[in-house]
């Protein structure tokens, strides 16, 4: 029984359109359809932020190029439109192995950004976990990590990747990705939960009126971690193309394909969205634990990855070129099942993609997130943890999704920020 949905949202508009639910004609649904849908939408995802972070690179090359406000705005202009496409295939990193095997190679966070470039001294000079702290690679051609003298003379996309990237086994230390790209266009946040994001200097990157020391390595850094991301999303393009790796291990095994699926609606929902990246932040109100915390842009963040659930389980994804990627999805699955099952859960994603697009809405015109989650700001507080509920109920209704498919094997994340909050201050 095919249950249709009329919410079909391009990234770029801003409020949400309204949605109604309808039920088709019975049919039966292929579960190598749904499959090859949900990977057909992963490869148009991946495809799309390819092309965004390709305008992004060439952006980053106009300003190390020309360092001006202007180059340096337009790099960052890019970086946020490059984040729209990833954050909607963050779906797809539980219960696929070769995705979350890669994704720290692009998004990992939170980063030690002292390993990269200079900081602000209330940063501090060292950390007990991290012995690279405030190594500093920018300003330092040679480093020394688990003892051993490194030559980083060089900074190239092989030097980040096989070296730096988690340098000393310590997950923090980042040196590779949209993090790392989004501090040096920015810089250190300072503002705490007041308002304000970074606010690096263009002449951080002019080597004839360099500010911060050692503009052509921090603009080597640049362009060396844009290459990378490059050939990083290349390779995910590759793996979802009619003959890669991960669309054959999803369409290996039907059972295994849906629980892959679910799995992934599930723990982005709850466990990593919902808990690590909003309700840890809420009750710490600590701005630290704001995903893209250096530009201020967490709220769209987290609106997309919503967008990507939605995506995944309606089989509907429209791409920065306005064309539409859909076929079978879960919601076909389910509704042969349980159909009130289907509309419900479909129902509740709507509801928190509105409560998604509230809190955008409110950091686009009022506040930023890490101004949401602050103390004394009941109204922004309200707004966060209306958005964690939201998230919260539709995974209820995705792990009731599971027992009706009789699926088994499938754990969704959780987070002590959810589960055992009191575990958060101890």
């Amino acid at each position: 029984m095919r249950i249709l949905t009329t919410t079909a949202l391009r990234f770029a508009a801003a409020p949400i359109l309204a949605s109604g639910l309808w039920i088709g004609a019975a049919q039966a649904v292929e579960v190598k359809d749904v499959l090859t849908t949900y990977a057909d939408i992963a490869l148009a995802g991946y495809e799309d932020s390819l092309t965004t972070a390709q305008a992004l690179d060439a952006a980053i090359g106009s300003l190390v190029a020309n360092p001006s406000e202007a180059t340096l705005n337009a790099a960052r202009a890019a970086w946020i439109v490059a984040r729209a496409p990833y954050q909607q295939t963050e779906v797809y990193r539980f219960g696929n192995p070769i995705v979350d095997d890669w994704e720290g190679r692009v998004n990992a966070w939170p980063l030690d950004e002292g390993l990269i470039d200079y900081v602000d001294a209330a940063y501090g000079s060292e950390s007990d976990a991290n012995p690279l702290y405030t190594v500093n690679v920018i300003a330092n051609a040679n480093l020394t990590i688990d003892g051993e003298t490194v030559d980083a003379s060089a900074i190239t996309p092989a030097f980040l990747q096989d070296v730096l990237q988690e340098a000393g086994e310590v997950e923090a230390n980042v040196a590779t990705g949209y993090h790392a790209i989004e501090f040096l266009l920015w810089g250190q946040d300072l503002n705490g939960t007041g308002p304000g994001a970074g606010k690096r200097p263009a002449t951080d990157f002019d080597t004839a009126n360099c500010t911060g020391g050692n503009c052509d390595r921090r603009a080597a850094y640049l362009q060396a971690a844009s290459s990378l991301l490059l050939s990083d999303l290349e390779e995910m393009v590759a793996n979802w193309q009619a003959d890669g790796a991960a669309r054959e291990a999803v369409l290996a095994d039907p059972a295994a394909g849906v629980a892959t699926i679910l799995t992934g609606m599930g723990s982005l929902s709850y466990g990593e969205l919902a808990g690590e990246r909003m309700k840890l932040g809420l009750l710490l109100h600590d701005p630290e634990e704001e995903h893209d915390c250096f530009s201020d842009n967490t709220f769209n963040s987290h609106y997309a990855d919503q967008l990507g659930i939605r995506n995944v389980y309606t089989g509907h994804y429209r791409r920065i070129d306005g064309s539409v990627v859909e076929g079978p999805a879960p919601v076909d699955l389910i509704a042969e099942t349980d159909a009130d099952l289907a509309r419900e859960i479909a129902t509740k994603l709507d509801a928190t993609t509105l409560a998604m697009a509230a809190m955008r809405a409110r950091g686009e015109t009022v506040e930023a997130y890490d101004q949401m989650i602050g103390e004394n700001n009941p109204e922004g507080n309200a707004v966060v943890q209306a958005a964690i509920d939201g998230l919260v109920d539709q995974t209820r209704s995705i792990e009731r999704a599971i027992a009706a498919l009789d699926l088994s094997g499938i754990e969704i994340e959780g987070s002590d920020s959810l589960d055992a909050p009191d575990a958060v201050f101890q």
